[in-house]
């Protein structure tokens, strides 16, 4: 493990020195090409821009130490490549360097190769093949910069032709550096040298295009997944509160909490049903969805959490499943937005509906129960007086029960309705929700 730590720091710091960059899939192959080859080719510059200068301080120490070793012509020759390959670094920080790599690619290739023949050549009237740097800069390039073989095939024709047109032009004699160096076998060596240059850099291609084909492809098969478990998310979440949906996906079991007092309200539209019988149930539905989608926008508002709807019928509840100290302040207030919310609604869409709501507080115990078509549920008698506040409420009006009056009674104005029967209960004091004091 530490080793593995340790390669992935020195690549890391290698790559902050030369600027390289990793291979992305979010970028099109040319333009992935390009930035490839800018980063390889600095990396490929520094190189041989430093073991030209150990090459250098070499034949310098030779002037000091060893005469008789001191090649002038070698020194003139490398230093000629020494600032050819500083400018070819600095064109790479030019826009020339970031549109068109490939012409750094050239004139890096043909300092290191061309400069050093013509120096020789015009200080020694004869041309000698190079039959080390040639094969060490052709395989280098290969190796450091494997894309675009056509580059690579114009830097070794241009390598050809300059050498061959010295010969022709200025009429510089070939010398060859061994008796079995002939004419026909350096044609052969450097045809077998350009011949595995050039096929090593096009089945790199080939395997680069087809990983990059492959990286977009599973990029988008990745971002088509994300998009698809978003919408998963978003309907999970608009079916389940939030903290629920994610106890799910790690607790798949029966969910039951208890809550020692939340504020449970139900609402009825009242007459709604009997519209059914004179308009057609697309007409219908709409008018209901129009009216309920008012009320989620109040509960988000109210930060309340909507339990269901059942026919006309709505139920939210104040105080889960993250407890809420102003409960049933908070489920006060969206009951009166809900009277003032249908009210607009009459008023925009010529409806004279009315509705029936009603408020109780106390214990619940929530969850999720059975293995489909989940449903956040809340059960215990304060739901059930709750749904008893609304059934045997009045139309327009919001009826509470004593708990929710008490804790109220401070911030809003009520009036007594008196003991009525309750089912189940019996004679009980409630009280109707007028509005807020002040």
């Amino acid at each position: 493990m530490k080793k593995v730590r340790l390669g992935a720091k020195m690549h890391r710091a290698i790559a902050s020195v030369f600027h390289i960059q990793p291979q992305s899939a979010t970028v099109d192959y040319a333009s992935w090409r390009r930035n490839f080859m800018r980063s390889r080719l600095k990396l490929g510059l520094w190189l041989a821009l430093i073991s030209f200068l150990t090459f250098t301080l070499l034949e310098l120490s030779n002037l000091i130490f060893n005469r008789e070793a001191f090649q002038v012509t070698w020194l003139r020759s490398q230093i000629a490549v020494e600032f050819s390959l500083a400018l070819c670094l600095l064109l790479m920080h030019s826009r020339l360097g970031h549109r068109r790599p490939g012409l750094i690619l050239l004139g890096f290739s043909w300092s290191v190769m061309l400069i050093p023949l013509h120096v020789r050549a015009v200080l020694t009237q004869a041309l000698e093949p190079d039959l080390i740097v040639w094969p060490l800069a052709l395989f280098g390039q290969a190796t450091l910069v494997p894309v675009c073989w056509s580059l690579h095939l114009i830097s070794q024709l241009g390598l050809v032709g300059y050498f061959v047109g010295l010969s022709l032009v200025r009429g510089f004699p070939i010398q060859m550096s061994a008796v079995w160096l002939t004419p026909a076998v350096l044609t052969l060596y450097l045809l077998w040298i350009f011949t595995i240059c050039n096929l090593s850099v096009y089945l790199y291609e080939r395997v680069q295009q087809a990983e990059f084909k492959a990286r977009r492809q599973l990029e988008q098969a990745y971002d088509k997944l994300a998009a698809e478990q978003q919408r998963s998310e978003q309907l999970l979440l608009n079916i389940l509160p939030s903290s629920i949906a994610e106890r799910l996906k790690y607790e798949p079991t029966t969910i039951a909490d208890s809550f020692a007092e939340v504020s449970v309200l139900f609402a009825d539209i009242v007459g709604f049903t009997a519209l059914s019988d004179r308009i057609s149930p697309p007409e219908l539905v709409q008018l209901l969805n129009q009216i309920f989608s008012r009320f989620d926008q109040l509960a988000e508002q109210h930060q309340l959490e909507k339990i269901k709807t059942i026919g006309d019928a709505y139920m939210v509840v104040s105080g889960l499943p993250e407890p809420k100290s102003d409960h049933a302040d908070a489920i006060a207030s969206m009951a009166l937005d809900m009277q003032a919310s249908l009210d607009e609604f009459n008023a925009q869409m010529q409806q004279d509906f009315r509705i029936r709501i009603g408020i109780a507080t106390g214990p619940v115990i929530a969850g999720v129960i059975g293995i489909k078509k989940f449903i956040y549920d809340l059960w215990g008698d304060t739901v059930n007086m709750a749904s008893r506040m609304e059934s045997q409420g009045i139309a327009g009006r919001i009826q509470v029960t004593e708990a929710t009056y008490n804790r109220l009674k401070s911030k809003y104005i009520f009036e007594s309705r008196g003991a009525i029967q309750i089912k189940g209960k019996g004679a009980m004091l409630t009280y109707l929700l007028v509005g807020k004091k002040g």
